[in-house]
């Protein structure tokens, strides 16, 4: 297990004793997820936690993305916030060549350059990504050119009153592996999918039901609920869906549409609805295409750049969107009562 602080040099110290685990764990010989564990305490006396949700950005500061980044700064200093979290298509349009690829640098390090966002960056693979070197994500090589950086495949992040549950969604999707697009992928970290798809359920269903905490959040690149370009995720809603409903989670957070979206799950058979919450509007954006089916449970869309923000305490959790000039577009609360998690 690793402990990480909200400083930089912190996070080095403590990241140092677990790169054999993680080194050992993305190697392409192991086709089991087990899912890696982080502690992330939280700053605050009273344990409340704060953090910014960013996905489908690395596009060198281009379609917006740096005005992006500088609005983010300005809401991580307002909101003092823990940490990032990046929902997936990290580089474009075909992820890292290598780990030595300089759009780490250019769409990452000399983008995020905000006071407040020199915090660690929890990152998930996207299908772009995947259509690059995927392996130079989960690269040591990346953490000495900038500690920030931490991406696997999936993994825990434990921060107290809320844990954080990264799940790579890529594998899941068919279209990847019958060459519908005509584009490839690196599934060298993947030599059988069904069982990497069959062990990623099953220690996340684990996990999930082991959890204590008061807020669980499922992290994902792919939406499993959406009205935007590519809509819902037919093979998340099959074999994602019902262990996150099983298993009472609150959130599930993601990218992939780039848009910012809120929906709200329609089936009230397992306790509170889930919240569908989609951040993906990091650079280009405006598609300007909506799905017609499947509009049950719509909060609200936006199809233009943006990022969300995420605060929590004890009993209150409260989700807000930000445009690219940093205006709330829309807001929601929900409250917990006290002895609901214990």
């Amino acid at each position: 297990m690793a402990s990480l602080c909200s400083t930089n040099s912190s996070f080095v110290v403590s990241f140092t004793c677990c790169l054999a685990v993680i080194s050992m764990l993305c190697s392409s010989s192991f086709a089991r997820q087990q899912l890696l564990r982080f502690q992330h305490p939280p700053k605050t006396v009273d344990g409340s936690l704060s953090f910014l949700v960013l996905g489908d950005w690395g596009r060198r500061g281009e379609f917006n993305q740096s005005l992006v980044a500088f609005q983010m700064g300005r809401i991580g200093e307002k909101l003092d916030i823990d940490f990032v979290v990046s929902t997936g298509d990290n580089f474009y349009d075909n992820g890292l060549k290598s780990e030595h690829d300089h759009a780490f640098e250019e769409s990452f390090t000399q983008i995020y350059t905000a006071k407040s966002l020199q915090k660690q960056w929890y990152s998930v693979l996207g299908n772009h990504d995947y259509r690059g070197n995927a392996e130079a994500q989960l690269s040591r090589h990346l953490r000495n050119i900038d500690s920030r950086w931490l991406c696997l495949r999936s993994f825990i992040v434990d921060a107290d009153l809320g844990e954080i549950f990264f799940v790579d969604t890529t594998p899941f999707v068919n279209a990847y592996f019958s060459n519908e697009e005509g584009h490839t992928y690196d599934w060298r970290g993947i030599p059988s999918r069904k069982a990497y798809i069959a062990n990623l359920i099953k220690d996340l269903e684990l996990a999930l039901r082991d959890s204590y905490a008061k807020w669980k959040i499922v992290i994902g690149h792919h939406a499993i609920r959406s009205i935007g370009h590519h809509g819902d995720t037919q093979e998340l809603v099959d074999k994602l869906l019902p262990v996150l409903r099983a298993n009472n989670v609150d959130f599930y957070m993601n990218g992939h549409d780039h848009c910012l979206e809120h929906i709200s799950d329609t089936n009230r058979t397992c306790g509170s609805p889930i919240q569908f919450l989609t951040s993906g509007a990091g650079s280009k954006a405006w598609r300007g295409d909506l799905k017609e089916l499947n509009r049950e449970g719509l909060e609200f869309f936006y199809d233009g750049q943006g990022f969300m923000s995420v605060q929590l305490t004890q009993t209150e959790a409260e989700i807000a969107f930000y445009d690219v000039f940093g205006n709330i577009l829309h807001k929601w609360t929900t409250t917990k009562l006290l002895y609901q998690s214990l």
